[in-house]
């Protein structure tokens, strides 16, 4: 019986520097169904916190949005000189951390920087009068960081300093999506093998899926990726890389308009993507459009078989269908959801297959080039 070395119980939150924390927590509650939960900002400043600076707290103004598992963390700088607005400056909105709720903060810490990662925060406390969460960091692809965290002993609203908050606009009725199914990050052309390589000696995942070649290429632009996901497969990184091709890959321009590796998109698990879609598309999310001809292909009405929902209503809203040994998915991806063409994200409802959608590959990407070219980045 082999022992996991670096276990994870699954992501915690995640982290989004923004431009403007009150109108992204607006935006996320009303286009994704997003419920604000906790709130810290200047106004908790002189609040009694045990490991939080106080100047740290008077520089950002941060929200706590909640999907069924999924939890977001808006912060933005409320002073000029706050550390982060360099980070800002140089990526525009993106992910900052991705947190990662693990079981013993100090052992898991120890195993990843004597397996050769970078840690940027020692295990400490953070305390106030909800109990304690034990905390570190380590460093991985940019200058995204993983923060381990155990929140076992606390039962504040989401870490010490941070206060409930009403919902910034009425619950939807139906959860839009209920968890985080994978993140996926762009690393620069010859760095992918190198983070897979991170993810398996520092923190013990293992390669679920491998991407090259014709699979994952057009006429035009190609990429590369594999996926790493922990031994449980509740924490699930695919991780891209440009590929030499005839003309600029949309990790190409991803990695020249946010500066660098970050992450390129999430995938947000939903029960129902048509209601989810429809909802969305409502507030006013955008989304890739894909050509009627993907859906009146035989091959690939043949090829998936029956679905649980009419190819017809599928086609109506542009979302993509995928089969595989195990099952199939159905699957829709919205435009960048900030000015510069960086994060997206990706809504995914499953009936067996633990796959990406690798069927949908090229009719995908040819839909992001169809963007890059009228952005005039093809």
């Amino acid at each position: 019986m082999t022992t996991d070395p670096f276990p994870v119980k699954g992501i915690d939150h995640v982290t989004f520097v923004v431009g403007n924390a009150k109108q992204a927590a607006h935006y996320y509650s009303t286009a994704f169904g997003m419920t604000c939960v906790a709130y810290r900002g200047p106004e908790q400043a002189a609040n009694e916190v045990y490991g939080v600076a106080p100047e740290f707290r008077r520089d950002y103004s941060e929200y706590v949005l909640v999907s069924g598992g999924a939890r977001f963390v808006l912060r933005g700088a409320v002073r000029p000189d706050a550390a982060e607005i360099t980070r800002l400056a140089k990526h525009g909105d993106g992910v900052s951390e991705i947190a990662l709720e693990v079981p013993d903060v100090d052992e898991a810490y120890r195993y990843a920087v004597e397996h050769g990662a970078t840690g940027t925060m020692e295990p400490h406390d953070l305390k106030d009068e909800f109990g304690t969460v034990r905390m570190a960091a380590i460093a991985t692809y940019g200058d995204t960081v993983h923060t381990l965290i155990d929140r076992s002993s606390y039962a504040g609203p989401f870490l010490p300093g941070f206060v409930d908050r009403e919902p910034i606009v009425p619950p939807a009725a139906k959860r839009h999506f209920q968890a985080i199914d994978h993140i996926v990050g762009n690393v620069e052309l010859g760095k992918m093998d190198e983070w897979v390589d991170f993810y398996k000696n520092v923190m013990g995942f293992t390669n679920m899926a491998e991407f090259i070649g014709d699979d994952i290429a057009t006429d035009y632009s190609a990429l590369m990726s594999k996926v790493v996901a922990n031994g449980s497969r509740k924490v699930k990184f695919p991780l891209n890389e440009p590929a030499i091709a005839k003309k600029k890959s949309q990790i190409d321009e991803y990695l020249e308009f946010y500066g660098g590796p970050g992450v390129q998109h999430i995938a947000l698990a939903t029960n129902d993507i048509i209601a989810t879609v429809d909802a969305m598309r409502e507030a006013g999310v955008e989304f890739l459009a894909t050509p009627d001809s993907y859906y009146d292909d035989p091959e690939l009405r043949a090829r998936i078989g029956e679905v649980r929902a009419p190819i017809e209503e599928l086609k109506a809203r542009k979302i993509l269908v995928d089969r595989d040994e195990d099952g199939y998915l159905l699957q829709i991806f919205t435009k960048p959801v900030q000015d510069r063409p960086t994060v997206f994200f990706e809504m995914i409802e499953r009936h067996g297959s633990l796959g990406f959608g690798k069927g949908n590959f090229k009719a995908l990407f040819e839909a992001i080039e169809r963007e890059q070219e009228l952005r005039g980045n093809l």
